[in-house]
């Protein structure tokens, strides 16, 4: 059985691609893209940064090493 792991990432507006260069040269494929909606200074949770309203928040996936 396949096994995954996600990441939620905040996408700065000026630096969108990089930051999805980024993620994808590390082998995790882009699944969706979401408008970001956690006020600013609420407590990350995981990986995630503490996004600001404005901040588009992408979703990754890549396959888990066993």
């Amino acid at each position: 059985m396949e096994k995954w792991e996600y990441a939620t990432v905040p996408l700065m507006i000026h630096a969108t691609k990089q930051i999805l260069d980024n993620w994808g040269h590390d082998g995790w494929e882009l699944v969706t893209v979401l408008p970001g909606s956690a006020p600013a200074g609420e407590a990350p949770s995981g990986n995630m940064v503490a996004p600001t309203q404005a901040n588009p928040i992408a979703y990754f996936k890549r396959r888990k090493d066993a």
